[in-house]
């Protein structure tokens, strides 16, 4: 049963600004997806794909980020093949838990201008 859906757009050019501030940018982006973003020759477009899926996720989840969820507790790297996986902890991964969700779907895409982001969770029940 799918229990939430969240969905975000955003200017790369707004997120290209901000990660001028290494304060910023450690703040909502992992180490590991800033080595990711690095090595791609999209980065700033990667980075603002990544920024619209942690809040695609907080919108899926209902909370937003002014509920306890930080940026930083949502990672999203990629699977073997490429696919982007997001990865919770601290208060991510307990409102998660709480809430039964058991499977998160996460896609990205953007243009050089624009990036967006979907999230749909899931509650199977077993």
């Amino acid at each position: 049963m799918i229990v939430g859906i969240g969905t975000d757009l955003i200017e790369v050019k707004r997120i290209e600004k901000s990660v001028q501030n290494p304060a910023f940018l450690n703040k909502i982006f992992s180490d590991r997806e800033q080595e990711i973003c690095k090595k791609k020759q999209s980065n700033v477009q990667s980075l603002a794909a990544r920024f619209a899926a942690k809040e695609s996720f907080m919108k899926a989840l209902g909370t937003g980020w002014s509920k306890g969820i930080k940026f930083n507790e949502i990672e999203i790297l990629n699977d073997d093949i490429g696919k982007p996986k997001i990865y919770l902890k601290g208060n991510a991964k307990k409102k998660v838990e709480k809430f039964g969700i058991n499977k998160i779907f996460v896609t990205l895409s953007h243009l050089k201008e624009i990036a967006t982001a979907t999230v749909i969770l899931e509650k199977i029940n077993e």
